[in-house]
């Protein structure tokens, strides 16, 4: 990957021209020129793709309480810097409304947190960032950046950035479909098909999980047998059952036949009963029984999966305090990604999502902050019904409380979806 990652001191920087984030963008609000009016904060920027590089074209403005989403055209645009983005009025009232075009990408909603493959096949990367050059009115897309840098400042956690950058040349990064990107989720792929297979399984499921139905299949189908046993495995609860819902009945034997019992245990704890039935009659029976014995011996896994790595604080704990805390730690970034709210005896009170805290004043409450009604599991739900609150609510962990709703640990989607506790190492 060397040949295809820069830092942004290799980049050449000239008199007129200026490097932006885009995380640095979408964070102050936009303001008409002259009178200084804030307008808003920008929601995405909306870019034309295009060589050798992606054109902005326009800003989208979301105000709320109903009023409609405005499309600022780049026309409009007196400057743009890291201090943030001045406008010129509109034409009437307001700005039009915004209706997407072919050939179209919104940085935010198309490319940001999507997953890329990288052209040499090595590994698979997600876009935290997205670095553009200003000059002369016009910004172009030039670099995408995996680094936790960009992670960082999607947070606004500045103190902790470090010098060095991860920036891999749009040029390298090349959209499913120019057409499409601007109109779906398509991920982001710079990899031949007879490059797949030597890809990582954990990491070919992570791209699987973000590609749209009949991408996801022909890459799947790309696979060997046995490759695409160890992908099955890796994947997602949603993504498995995308996956086996759509495989002939001669290709599912064949992969089955590579799979453990105990991967095939872990496999079918989360699939619908008709699939999982219809999956067994592909066994020999000397195999279904060993598979439905397991089932049998781990329907209940929350506790067995419960980590102790969350962090929950009393309501009256202030934002400036919590985020001292964090910065002060070397906690990995997911579990601080929520806060959960208790009391001196450790009832959950509620919980607060890092993004609002860093928003917030250094004087605000968690108590402020925080949403009372908490998705949460027992210790003996099983893991049917922890796939499926993931797979609804899409969070990173749930929080696991006893009858008197104390806060006992937290269960990682990663975690739940590895398969039965009996098959982790």
């Amino acid at each position: 990957m060397s040949q295809t990652v820069e830092t942004a001191a290799s980049v050449p920087q000239q008199p007129g021209y200026a490097l932006l984030y885009f995380s640095e963008l979408v964070r102050p609000s936009i303001r008409q020129r002259v009178t200084g009016r804030r307008l808003g904060k920008p929601t995405d920027l909306v870019f034309r793709i295009a060589e050798p590089y992606p054109e902005a074209v326009g800003i989208l403005l979301e105000h709320g309480w109903g009023r409609p989403t405005e499309f600022i055209p780049w026309d409009k645009v007196a400057s743009v810097t890291a201090h943030g983005i001045e406008v010129e009025p509109p034409n009437g009232e307001s700005y039009t409304p915004f209706v997407d075009q072919p050939g179209w990408m919104l940085l935010n909603e198309h490319l940001i947190g999507r997953t890329i493959l990288d052209m040499n096949g090595r590994s698979i990367e997600v876009v935290n960032d997205v670095q553009l050059l200003a000059s002369k009115g016009r910004v172009a897309l030039v670099f995408v950046d995996i680094s936790f840098n960009g992670f960082l400042r999607k947070w606004g956690i500045y103190g902790l950035i470090s010098a060095k950058e991860q920036l891999i040349p749009w040029k390298y990064v090349q959209p499913l479909s120019l057409e499409d990107v601007g109109t779906t989720d398509s991920v982001a792929l710079s990899i031949t098909r007879a490059q797949i297979a030597d890809l990582p399984e954990e990491d070919l499921a992570d791209a699987l999980e973000e590609l749209s139905g009949e991408e996801q299949q022909a890459v799947f189908s790309a696979l060997d047998s046995e490759k695409a046993a160890d992908v099955l495995s890796e994947a997602e609860p949603r993504a498995q059952r995308q996956l086996v819902a759509n495989l002939r009945l001669d290709r599912a034997r064949t992969i089955l036949s590579e799979m453990s019992p105990q991967r095939l245990a872990a496999l079918f704890t989360i699939l619908p009963l008709e699939n999982r039935m219809a999956l067994m009659t592909l066994l020999p029976k000397e195999m279904a029984d060993e598979v439905a014995e397991i089932l049998s011996l781990d329907e209940s896994v929350a506790e067995s999966a419960m980590s102790d790595d969350f962090l929950a604080m009393p309501a009256s704990t202030k934002a400036g305090e919590i985020l001292r805390d964090i910065r002060a730690s070397n906690r990995d970034h997911d579990s601080i990604t929520y806060i959960f709210v208790v009391d001196a005896d450790r009832v959950l009170l509620g919980v607060a999502d890092l993004r609002d805290i860093i928003l917030a004043t250094d004087e605000t409450t968690l108590g402020e902050l925080m949403i009372e009604t908490v998705v949460c599991a027992g210790p003996d739900d099983a893991r049917e019904d922890l796939a499926e609150l993931f797979a609804r609510y899409h969070y990173r962990m749930l929080p696991i409380v006893d009858d008197q709703h104390r806060i006992m640990g937290v269960v990682y989607r990663k975690d739940v979806t590895k398969g039965p506790a009996s098959t982790r190492a």
